[in-house]
């Protein structure tokens, strides 16, 4: 198993029951991290991972953000990362998505790069900031959206939050409508998350790992638990699913390792990746 390259999907696969890093995990990484890249992966935008990054010491390694739609890295010493590929959601698409929830109690955010805009404070901004670790800017949509139509951009992802049933309606109507424009992902049964039809974590990594480092995504280790991370886990050339992962993931992954609150993710790279670098020095 010749890795030289790490990419990891981050809740559900990387994180524990607490949502945070283990020591275990943080052990693990911070063991390869100056042999071979480990670059996370994830639908949260970049505010969202770095302190993940900072826990890890892998601050100037690249970040795969909102699913791949934004793409970045953050060289040592700058606050302005190096952007490698940014693909937005259309202001029209993000109007329709908005017409499309008026009558229903979903609640909509809108993101763009390291920007959070939510229209109030609610149980479903109050959840994601405990999770993710920020804060959304509370402003009218109207002035958002006036800014990007200006600016000849839009939204890196949008994510809806409610009632099941609700939510079910309007995925129904966005793959009915939208289904050339937008990729609509069930994170969990109370949130949507909706990104740009052309991106995927499989297409960023392999960007990624062409740009910065010469290597083929053939050559990476990937990790994940949820349908955004299929394509990832069926790129690279060891494709790892934690065994509380869907099963339509375990069902594409070379490898199953334990659950991502039994350390899933470094029991592999003790196995494969660290015994590797061990019996090479």
């Amino acid at each position: 198993m010749n890795i030289r390259a790490i990419c990891t999907d981050i809740d559900g696969t990387l994180l524990d029951s607490r949502r945070e890093l283990s020591p275990r995990t943080i052990q693990a990484i911070q063991f390869i991290k100056d042999e071979m890249p480990v670059i996370l992966a994830s639908s949260r935008m970049p505010s969202a991972m770095r302190h993940l990054q900072r826990a890890l010491g892998i601050l100037d390694h690249p970040l795969i953000c909102f699913n791949g739609g934004y793409v970045i890295r953050y060289k040592t010493g700058h606050d302005i990362p190096e952007v490698l590929d940014s693909v937005t959601i259309p202001v029209s698409v993000c109007e329709y998505i908005l017409n499309a929830v008026k009558g229903t109690g979903i609640h909509v955010s809108l993101y763009h790069e390291d920007n959070w805009y939510a229209p109030q404070e609610d149980q479903w901004t109050a959840r994601e900031a405990k999770v993710t670790k920020v804060l959304p800017a509370i402003t009218p949509f109207t002035g958002v959206l006036e800014k990007w139509r200006c600016a000849e951009t839009g939204a890196h992802k949008v994510m809806c939050m409610g009632l099941e049933e609700e939510l079910n309606v309007l995925e129904a109507t966005l793959n009915a409508t939208q289904a050339s424009e937008l990729h609509v992902y069930r994170s969990k049964s109370t949130y949507i998350e909706i990104a740009p039809r052309a991106i995927s974590k499989a297409s960023a990594l392999a960007d990624v790992l062409r740009v910065y480092y010469n290597l083929d995504i053939k050559q990476s280790m990937a990790f994940g638990d949820n349908y955004n991370d299929i394509d990832m886990l069926r790129a690279a050339g060891s494709g790892v699913a934690v065994a509380n992962a869907r099963d339509e993931v375990k069902a594409v992954a070379g490898h199953i390792t334990a659950k991502n609150t039994e350390d899933g993710v470094a029991q592999m790279l003790e196995q494969y990746v660290i015994a590797a670098l061990r019996n090479n020095a």
